[in-house]
């Protein structure tokens, strides 16, 4: 009887162990099999490329995973039901560029009581479990610094803004605290929304050179609004003005290899930000965490005489 008894114990203790072994293996492999993506604008080629990045990294983890990517067009409201819609639908990881980087909190939030891991991409998201981005300070203060020299370090200067997310918000910054260093340049106008996109930067500089006989230098906070801001220009017949953004978006490659005023842009690389971002989150799935959630990519400044050697960001590298 004893032996009996002794035997079961040794076989239950070897099932409990096998348990934990295979409970082990299975943590250790948990799969990703679906991820949902909520973008500013799926019209900027730049979010394209983080949807592309982030698709490709997700099919190498498993060639199976399902890839869903959204555009909230900078609506809070609308980035919410995405979320909720992620949510209904179970996925096991969500890349979020925050319309707004902390009222989307509860959102977030939700999602992760849901058991999702949440990584936010581009710009911060409050109660995200990582953030990957560019750091956009320094985006800003080596496309401004490139520009007060290019000017000579004296003129009028326009900084034009763009939707109020945290990357935004600190390329402005950045460019700001270059430009207090310059006491021969004056800001004529730092407040306007040029929208992130081509027109919203046409319009917005088609204002400004109305309102304004003397520019020389304008910084915009991403490649479509210099673009736009290039063609506002060219219609009204001004020329002599230093435009430099961030990105390094294929078409500001275009602008600088041809007659633009667009001098200089800070690039960031959407392509590994989103591959960064969605193993970071596969490694979260499995108990990794990162050592700092806060991953901060370094931008390079592309101009008119390193461009040609330039990578650009439109393929995996």
């Amino acid at each position: 009887m004893f032996k009996k008894k002794a035997a079961f114990a040794v076989r239950a203790a070897a099932a409990l162990a096998l348990g934990f072994a295979l409970q082990g293996a299975h943590a250790a492999d948990k799969q990703l099999k679906s991820i949902g993506i909520t973008v500013g604008s799926l019209g900027n080629p730049y979010f394209v490329t983080i949807v592309q990045g982030a698709e490709a990294k997700a099919k190498q983890l498993n060639p199976n995973a399902k890839v869903t990517a959204v555009s909230a067009d900078y609506d809070l409201n609308k980035q919410f039901t995405q979320i909720d819609n992620f949510i209904s639908a179970h996925v096991d990881m969500i890349l979020i560029n925050a319309s707004d980087p902390k009222a989307i909190e509860p959102a977030v939030k939700k999602a992760r009581a849901a058991g999702i891991v949440v990584v936010a991409v581009d710009v911060a998201a409050a109660g995200a479990d990582a953030t990957v981005q560019t750091d956009n300070v320094k985006a800003g203060q080596i496309s401004c610094e490139f520009m007060v020299k290019k000017i000579g370090g004296k003129g009028n200067v326009i900084i034009e803004n763009g939707p109020q997310v945290s990357a935004v918000i600190d390329r402005v910054n950045g460019c700001k605290q270059v430009l207090a260093k310059s006491p021969g340049i004056k800001v004529l106008s730092d407040d306007q929304d040029g929208k992130g996109s081509r027109e919203g930067g046409m319009n917005t500089m088609q204002g400004y050179l109305t309102r304004f006989p003397q520019v020389a230098g304008v910084f915009t906070i991403n490649d479509p609004q210099a673009v736009g801001s290039d063609l506002a220009a060219k219609q009204l017949h001004r020329s002599g003005i230093v435009i430099t953004s961030v990105d390094g978006a294929p078409d500001i490659e275009t602008a600088l290899k041809s007659d633009t005023l667009v001098q200089a842009s800070a690039s960031q690389d959407p392509w590994k930000m989103a591959q960064t971002a969605v193993q970071v989150g596969y490694d979260i799935m499995n108990g990794k965490k990162p050592a700092n959630p806060m991953i901060q990519m370094t931008p390079q400044l592309i101009t008119r005489d390193n461009v040609s050697s330039y990578k650009g960001w439109s393929s995996p590298h």
